[in-house]
C-alpha cells in the first residue's frame, strides 16, 4: 500500500486540479499537523480516500456555511489520543497532537502531559495485540520523538514519551511533522530499530 504523508506546508503540486492524476496510486492520506482545514478538505474531496490527522501547534480556525467555528477538516478522522483500525487497509493507527511548550499557546504540552496522553493509549494497544496480533502499525504525531529528527531549540525538542512508545510497541511507521526541512542533506527518514521514522514536511509518498 502507499500513504501520502503531509505536514506544515501547503504544496502547489497537491493543491492542484491535477492532484488525482499525480497521486493515482495512493491508498490513504495522513496529515501530521499545521495544515489548514480547507487544504485537507480539498485533498479528501479530490482523492476520495480516507484521511487521518492530528493537529499541530498552529491550528487554523474557519467558519462553516452555518457560521460555526471549526478546526477539524470535514471527512477526516482525528487520531489525537485515539486508536483506529482501518479495516480496508488492515492498518492500526494512533496519534498525539501538538508540540512541547515554548510559548504557552494552545496545543503545546509539557513532557509530563505528553506522557499522560501516551499512557492513555496503552490499554488499547495491548488489546490490539490480543485482537490483531500486533500493537500498532502507524504512530502519527506532530512533534518528533526524542533523538529522532528533533532539534535543540525549545520549540522543536523531541518528546520523551514518543520515543518510549516506539521502543515499547514497535510501530512499523512513525510519521511526524513540525521540523521544517530546507536543506536537502538533512535526513527526513530514519530506520530506528523496527520503526521507520519519517518527517512528512510538505509531503512524502510512503510505501508500506
Amino acid at each position: 500500500m502507499k500513504i501520502l504523508g503531509l505536514a506544515d506546508l501547503e504544496v502547489p503540486t497537491i493543491y492542484s486540479p491535477n492532484i488525482k492524476e499525480r497521486f493515482k496510486d495512493i491508498d490513504l492520506i495522513i496529515s501530521c499537523g499545521d495544515l489548514p482545514p480547507a487544504y485537507l478538505e480539498f485533498i479528501v474531496s479530490a482523492l476520495d480516500l480516507p484521511l487521518y490527522f492530528v493537529h499541530g501547534n498552529h491550528v487554523t480556525k474557519i467558519q462553516d456555511a452555518e457560521g460555526k467555528i471549526k478546526i477539524d477538516p470535514e471527512g477526516a478522522i482525528n487520531l489525537h489520543k485515539k486508536i483506529h483500525y482501518d479495516e480496508k487497509n488492515d492498518l492500526i493507527l494512533a496519534g498525539i497532537e501538538g508540540s512541547l511548550i515554548y510559548s504557552f499557546n494552545p496545543y503545546q504540552y509539557s513532557q509530563q502531559r505528553m506522557w499522560k496522553m501516551v499512557y492513555s493509549l496503552v490499554p488499547g494497544l495491548i488489546l490490539n495485540k490480543a485482537k490483531y496480533g500486533r500493537y500498532l502499525d502507524v504512530f502519527v504525531t506532530h512533534a518528533p520523538a526524542t533523538g529522532l529528527h528533533n532539534d535543540d531549540d525549545p520549540a522543536h525538542q523531541g518528546v520523551d514519551a514518543f520515543r518510549w512508545l516506539i521502543d515499547t510497541f514497535k510501530p512499523r511507521l512513525h510519521l511526524h511533522g513540525h521540523i521544517h526541512v530546507y536543506n536537502p542533506f538533512i535526513p527526513r527518514e530514519t530506520q530506528y530499530k523496527e520503526t521507520r521514522v519519517i518527517n512528512t514536511y510538505g509531503y512524502r509518498e510512503i510505501k508500506l
